[in-house]
């Protein structure tokens, strides 16, 4: 085989097809030797192949390349490398496992994978992920492009890949529940709510093995490979079969308007702290991928929560993240990413915050991610806190005191008039600069880490016994409201109050400026039995149930029609913060009380309303809000004459009249409005 060995080249990184064979480069500045090992079959115990590379040919600067005629897709390889094993030094080369290229573009042997044999000393070669070569030029995307949807018009829904359609009442065939290919046969379910863009929990090949037996890692946060999408996701069981499934879904939620938005984990991977498996990072150049103890660094620095951190400011680890955003982007047509544990990024090599991050304005300012959508969470677990000041105006942010102050208006503590009203606004409080557009906030009541809506109001106290760590996981702050009993009830006045709960929130969530994101199962009242952390529950507990759908046709009806009506307003579709003006001619908002003008900002206070203004557009809505538990008269504005104003929602009141279209809408008598306790009204003038 040495006939068929070239020098190769230092890029691209990875392995690139040509039409005469495969160019493979890794990066290593610490290791002594490199080999690279070809597979027949992804639970092979040996390689058919070792190449050597040799340093004074096959190396330029710490890029080690070689270049092998003949080699085509689907080739199955991976590496050895050697090196020193000194963990106080930060050196961890071991020779006996195979790694994962870092851009490994698809990975296989997931099946056979141990996490256990990668993490002890020893041969794990028939028990190791392994990589194969992608050539992504040779899929036919027809005339896809990405949609680049604005914020203004987005509503994201953030979903579980396998989760979605893995319940054996999914009405998908059971070899086919929990993929790429399954959430295809989803997209009419999609459209008809009116989701213009699901954010797919993590997608990238993550290791299910890292969680205590016997439960899996579920969730995702826990990457193997940043490149490669998660084959367990894959109806196709080929070795390329994954990539062009993910692409094929890619293209089908295109097809319907719907944007693909990706949660990605750059900030720590499934190698976890110095106990965990050699996988590929490790194995290559310890110290250059992940931050480290300065004392003792065998140790890693812990800033993700998950055992160590991804060092995201140094020039190999960033440029790394940058090759696979591009690639993303590029090859995969995504539309955008969501960064789990943003502000690691804000953190220097030895973990130290700092201002301009050179990730950051990489990210920001690549030319190939100019159109793609950039949403932080803004924050880590080693508690630097940055909603609302996060690396300029380019990155829209998870805004989680929109969720807490929503959830503790609704829940009628005191002291949240004011918080409310910032919230409702677009949040200028938070962002303050005059040119920030509202849609920089993403405003959610719920999301994957925490209660779902129906356990928001259903649950006092978390229910995570299911995880096996004694209830001690999961968040204690879940601002939440039993409504009276914990848990399932059969009390129809209880499920009465929880069901006018729910309205009320996804009242608030869409009449507020901003971008609205929604959880996957909350329009059906989805339930995980008040567990609010279940990234180990692949089972019934973490999955859409689909008879929910038939359970609760009356809050999807709500949800479903809410959605639609606050799209088809432009008043909630400006790109400026509001004015409070009520004479001005552009958008704007006034605040009310029980009183037209005469807003009740106090502690003890209850209830708001508010009136929204668009004179171009001619719109105008009067909305109230109590979440107080006795009925308030509110005054509501005079209008011209010929005009009048028309009951869109209340969520005090019984189906169908919770929700009436514009043209159903019933006319509302005099200059009141009656709002039941703990409910929500919406008005809109009309000409009729």
């Amino acid at each position: 085989m040495k006939s068929d060995i070239g020098r190769g080249q230092s890029f691209p990184l990875g392995a690139t097809v040509y039409p005469d064979g495969v160019n493979f480069c890794l990066f290593s500045k610490t290791c002594a030797s490199l080999e690279l090992l070809f597979f027949d079959a992804p639970d092979d115990a040996k390689p058919s192949h070792i190449i050597k590379f040799e340093p004074q040919y096959n190396k330029t600067f710490y890029y080690w390349h070689i270049f092998v005629k003949g080699i085509k897709a689907g080739q199955i390889y991976g590496y050895r490398a050697y090196g020193m094993f000194e963990p106080e030094l930060g050196y961890r080369f071991d020779s006996d496992k195979v790694l994962l290229d870092p851009y490994a573009k698809a990975v296989v042997n997931t099946e056979n994978y141990s996490r256990e044999a990668a993490s002890k000393r020893g041969d794990n070669c028939a028990k190791a992920m392994k990589a194969v070569v992608v050539d992504p030029k040779t899929y036919d995307w027809e005339d896809d492009k990405r949609l680049e949807i604005p914020y203004s018009q987005t509503i994201i829904y953030e979903m579980h890949v396998g989760g979605f359609t893995r319940h054996p009442n999914s009405g998908i065939p059971p070899s086919k529940r929990g993929t790429y290919a399954a959430l295809i046969d989803k997209i009419p379910y999609l459209k008809d709510l009116g989701i213009t863009a699901v954010e797919l929990m993590p997608v990238h090949q993550f290791d299910e093995q890292d969680a205590v037996p016997p439960r899996k890692n579920y969730w995702g946060y826990s990457t193997v490979s940043f490149f490669a999408p998660h084959r367990q996701y894959s109806f196709r069981r080929d070795p390329l079969g994954p990539v062009d499934e993910f692409r094929d879904m890619v293209k089908a939620l295109h097809k319907a308007g719907i944007e693909v938005i990706l949660d990605v984990v750059y900030n720590h991977t499934a190698e976890g702290n110095e106990n965990g498996p050699t996988l590929s990072f490790r194995g290559i150049d310890n110290s250059m991928y992940y931050m480290l103890e300065e004392e003792d660094k065998s140790f890693y620095s812990n800033y993700s929560g998950c055992g160590n951190t991804i060092k995201a400011n140094h020039e190999i680890a960033g440029q790394m993240i940058i090759d696979s955003l591009r690639y993303w982007v590029s090859e995969m047509h995504v539309d955008g990413f969501r960064f789990d544990l943003a502000s690691i990024f804000s953190r220097n090599r030895d973990g130290t915050p700092m201002e301009d991050a050179p990730i950051l304005w990489i990210i920001k300012s690549d030319p190939v991610l100019a159109g793609a959508k950039l949403i932080a969470e803004a924050w880590d677990a080693g508690g630097l806190y940055e909603v609302g000041s996060f690396a300029g105006d380019r990155f829209t942010e998870w805004n989680g005191q929109f969720r807490d102050d929503v959830r503790s208006f609704v829940k009628s503590e005191p002291k949240q008039i004011q918080r409310l009203a910032y919230r409702i606004m677009g949040s200028p409080d938070i962002y303050p600069k005059p040119d920030r557009e509202p849609h920089c906030s993403i405003n959610f009541i719920t999301c994957h880490d925490g209660f779902t809506l129906n356990d928001l109001v259903s649950y006092n106290q978390k229910q995570n016994q299911a995880n096996g760590e004694n209830n001690r996981d999961g968040h204690n702050d879940n601002r939440s409201w039993n409504c009276g009993v914990e848990g399932l009830t059969d009390d129809t006045y209880i499920e009465a109050l929880r069901n006018q709960q729910i309205k009320n929130l996804w009242t608030i969530l869409l009449v507020s400026q901003g971008t609205t994101m929604l959880l996957m199962g909350d329009e059906v009242r989805r339930t995980q039995n008040g567990n609010n952390n279940a990234y180990c529950q692949d089972n019934e507990l973490g999955w859409f149930n689909w008879s929910d759908v038939g359970k609760h046709p009356e809050l999807l009806r709500f949800v479903k029609n809410l959605i639609r009506f606050t799209q088809r307003l432009h008043i909630f579709r400006i790109e400026t913060i509001l004015v409070m003006d009520p004479n001005s001619k552009l958008p704007s908002i006034t605040w009310h009380g029980v009183r037209l003008n005469k807003p009740d900002w106090a502690d003890y206070s209850r209830s708001i309303a508010f009136s929204l203004r668009h004179p171009e557009k001619q719109e105008y809505l009067h909305i109230m809000l109590n979440s107080y538990w006795e009925p308030l008269l509110f005054e509501i504005p005079i209008l011209p004459k010929g005009q009048r104003w028309y009951r869109i929602v209340d969520t005090a009141l019984a189906v169908p009249n919770d929700f009436c279209t514009e043209k159903t809408a019933p006319p509302i008598q005099g200059n009141h409005y009656r709002v039941q306790g703990r409910a929500s009204v919406i008005l809109m003038a009309q000409s009729r």
